[in-house]
């Protein structure tokens, strides 16, 4: 393969509507769990202001039943009014980043999760194994009194197909296996909707799912669990006696493999960023026939794209940015899909181990674990994405800080050149996003510029060209 055109082979056609126009209000999220419940306040503030200045509005903040809860650890019940915010002793770092948002005008997703208090489960011998569904009605009554206007967008559980969040998975046996955590999960869902209601909390919006993108023998793959959770039969239609269950949207991570965006996985039922879908096409059907509301949206609430020092799925950290930014540029142009997120600000912190286990975390963030910024950093701020056509280039970008219509300068060099020359000039629409052609020349590399009102420089990180299938 020639060095100057990038193409990913895929076997296999990018599985988007066709017709799906680009989302007219998709925002981001933004998801820094190191630093925003960290007791170290200027870490704190100095991290509010990165994302702030990226332009982000959004934080979506993961609420644990269990640190929240007081007795977790016992398999007897306390007494207590389970209703009652004032008797959960765990709230303190929630509360602290929740008002540091609103004092900033930020908004704030709030996902309440297990692991769960072990005495709020059936058999009370761990935190994850079919958590009451009356107990966490009755959390989620507790958390919308606790922030009552506060908070007004909540999503239920994160991964719920997934061992480490919700459990058992499966039951039955190796020939005759039952999925088990979608039905689980639905009276959970139901429970948390009623709850919410319960603390008459007007306007509150809730997101269901927060599902994990690949299935394996231990995880119920994605449009597995939508199917189960929603109670379809299978031609996607809601099963008879069942009741719609009333969400605003579904959330997701759709994480994606080394091999980049345009991956498409073998399997039916996963879905990651390439094959979004796959998704739209089951929540189509499923609003159809009234399992949910009518065209609900998707929000990717999780996603990132892993870099280097991760030895297996981990890239390099030019790659890392032009994956981000045309994952980005698949969100948007999926006009179901009304918010796309960034996980993480800095990477986590290698593990005390050698071999496989050492990057057993993230490295998905914007900076290193120790700090350092990577070109990611730069083109979060301003992603830009070149797609080979026949004869021309497509460029697409967005300047996220920017408040109404904003200019940019675009540039390129060769293939081989260090200097950079000025291409063109293009202006954003009112959201900040841009679009334009070039003539297609071998090798070129990209990089997009903007001067923000009040005289800041910004460039882009250097962008290769990749062919989109």
């Amino acid at each position: 393969m020639r060095p100057f055109l990038l193409t990913l082979i895929l076997g296999a056609a990018l599985a988007l509507p066709a017709a799906a126009a680009a989302s007219p209000s998709q925002f981001t999220i933004f998801e820094a769990p190191r630093e925003l419940m960290s007791d170290d306040a200027a870490l704190r503030t100095q991290t509010l202001d990165e994302i702030q200045g990226f332009g982000v509005q959004w934080l979506r903040v993961v609420m644990y039943w269990n640190s929240v809860a007081p007795d977790h650890d016992s398999a007897t019940v306390p007494r207590f009014d389970e209703t009652d915010p004032a008797q959960y002793p765990g709230f303190g770092r929630y509360d602290r980043i929740i008002s540091e948002a609103r004092a900033r005008g930020m908004r704030v997703l709030l996902t309440v999760t297990g692991p769960v208090p072990r005495w709020a489960t059936h058999d009370r011998r761990d935190h994850v194994t079919r958590p009451s569904p009356t107990r966490f009605g009755r959390f989620m009554t507790a958390v919308g009194r606790r922030y009552g206007s506060e908070v007004r967008f909540y999503a239920i559980w994160n991964e719920p197909n997934h061992p480490d969040f919700l459990m058992p998975q499966y039951t039955g046996s190796r020939r005759h296996r039952v999925a088990a955590s979608p039905g689980i999960y639905r009276k959970l869902a139901f429970a948390g909707v009623e709850g919410l209601e319960r603390a008459g909390v007007p306007g509150s919006k809730v997101l269901l799912g927060e599902t994990a993108p690949r299935g394996t023998s231990h995880v119920v793959s994605p449009l597995r669990f939508v199917r189960g959770a929603l109670c379809l039969d299978s031609h996607d239609r809601k099963r008879r006696g069942c009741h719609e269950l009333r969400v605003h949207g579904w959330a997701h991570h759709a994480y994606t493999p080394a091999a980049g965006p345009f991956y498409v996985p073998p399997q039916p039922g996963d879905v990651t960023i390439g094959v979004l879908g796959r998704l739209d096409r089951v929540l189509s059907r499923a609003g159809a026939t009234h399992a949910i509301p009518r065209g609900i949206g998707i929000y990717l609430t999780e996603f990132g794209i892993q870099s280097r020092p991760d030895p297996y799925m981990g890239v390099s950290y030019t790659a890392q940015a032009e994956f981000r930014s045309i994952s980005e540029r698949i969100a948007y142009r999926d006009g179901h899909v009304r918010a796309f997120s960034q996980y993480l600000m800095r990477d986590d912190d290698p593990r005390a181990a050698s071999g496989p286990e050492r990057y057993g975390g993230f490295e998905s963030g914007l900076r290193t674990s120790g700090g350092a910024a990577k070109l990611a950093y730069d083109g979060f701020r301003l992603p830009l994405v070149a797609i080979l056509g026949h004869r021309r280039t497509s460029l697409w970008g967005l300047v996220r800080a920017a408040h109404g219509r904003a200019r940019v300068s675009i540039d390129f060099r060769s293939r081989h050149g260090r200097q950079w020359h000025f291409l063109k000039h293009d202006t954003t629409n009112a959201r900040g996003y841009w679009a334009t052609t070039t003539r297609q020349v071998a090798g070129r590399r990209y990089r997009v510029r903007w001067v923000s009102p009040d005289g800041g420089r910004y460039y882009g990180p250097l962008t290769r060209s990749y062919r989109s299938p």
